[in-house]
């Protein structure tokens, strides 16, 4: 990515077979947009979830020190390796 890209973290949950389930995804992007795209993405490819099945309650930015995901706090050289 770039180096204007900012941290941010999506929450919602979405319905497969009739039951309900919630996420938080922490993501590199641009704007909100790209957020928003990469969740629909990767919530459909992984879980196999139809867009029209996702609800994204909250997008917002957060700063690098807030991060929980490991992978994330690696790249963004905030835990040491």
């Amino acid at each position: 990515m770039q180096m204007s890209s900012k941290v941010w973290r999506a929450k919602g949950e979405y319905q497969k077979n009739k039951r309900r389930f919630t996420f938080s995804k922490e993501l590199l992007a641009l704007n909100e947009s790209q957020v928003r795209e990469r969740v629909l993405s990767e919530l459909g490819s992984r879980h196999r979830v139809k867009r029209r099945n996702i609800v994204i309650s909250e997008i917002r930015e957060i700063k690098p020190e807030e991060v929980q995901s490991l992978e994330l706090r690696k790249m963004l050289g905030v835990e040491s390796v």
